[in-house]
């Protein structure tokens, strides 16, 4: 049986890895995003590697378009195996320079976004018995540098979120995986508000020097569903970030963040000048 699989910000970056991995096993894939032009883009990807797809312009700050989409796939696949909780933009910037307006943004479309896809599907797996949320976090939802407040707090809301359904859901047979890449090349960066050009920079420059690409992290993905895997850390440093904060004592953990990031230190006493 063909897998059903439905993916929030499917139209580019790790959204469409993601849909032209499951698409080589031959799944029917509906790509829910905002720019049509990149989703028809994505659907002729899909297609030529084997697989079926839809596209509908969805946005995840509107539960109602979730929704549709949740009924629609319902009713015309029999119901879905998988839902991609992807969708996401990127913050930057200082305690005094992020404005409240700038959080409001960033937790609407961020973590929001995944609840949002969580209780509009959340339904239709309970209805066919089984089914699977993806929720894309970051390492930066693990691990906090500084300039990176309001980015930080959200992706750690989705962790706390993803962790709370894995164990809610479990009785239902619903799975829960998240996902907590650090850099990889994206596009992310195209979404970026920062009240620092400095901080903005440096961090595109993390993005474009990455040595994983979207679609390594999109394998990791597909590995992790297979095998009901939780959490999944694709870069083999962050597996060490990780373990090292976990085991080693609180106080002593900050101490070294503050020395290993002072960098950022600097890019936001510039920010505030």
């Amino acid at each position: 049986m063909k897998k059903r699989i439905f993916v929030t910000g499917g139209a580019s970056g790790l959204g469409r890895e993601i849909a032209v991995r499951w698409a080589r096993e031959g799944a029917l894939i509906c790509i829910g995003d905002l720019n049509d032009v990149r989703g028809q883009e994505t659907l002729d990807l899909i297609r030529a590697a084997g697989g079926e797809g839809i596209y509908r312009h969805c946005d995840v700050t509107k539960l109602a378009d979730l929704q549709a989409v949740a009924a629609e796939l319902q009713q015309t696949w029999g119901g879905v195996d998988v839902v991609f909780n992807n969708a996401g933009v990127a913050t930057a910037g200082a305690l005094t320079g992020e404005t409240i307006e700038q959080w409001q943004w960033v937790l609407d479309i961020n973590l929001l976004g995944v609840v949002r896809g969580c209780q509009a599907f959340a339904p239709v797996f309970k209805a066919q018995g089984k089914g699977h949320f993806v929720n894309t976090a970051s390492m930066a939802g693990l691990v906090h540098p500084p300039m990176m407040g309001s980015y930080n707090a959200v992706k750690a809301a989705v962790v706390a979120f993803s962790e709370t359904l894995r164990v809610e859901l479990a009785p239902n047979n619903i799975g829960v995986t998240v996902v907590c890449p650090s850099f990889f090349r994206t596009n992310l960066t195209e979404s970026m508000r920062s009240n620092s050009p400095a901080a903005a920079q440096k961090i595109e420059r993390l993005f474009e020097k990455a040595p994983i690409t979207a679609a390594e992290i999109a394998e990791r993905i597909y590995r992790a569903v297979e095998t009901n895997q939780y959490l999944v850390l694709p870069h083999s440093g962050d597996r060490k970030a990780y373990w090292f904060k976990r085991l080693m004592p609180v106080n002593a953990y900050l101490n070294f963040m503050t020395k290993k990031t002072r960098s950022f230190h600097r890019l936001g006493q510039s920010a505030a000048k």
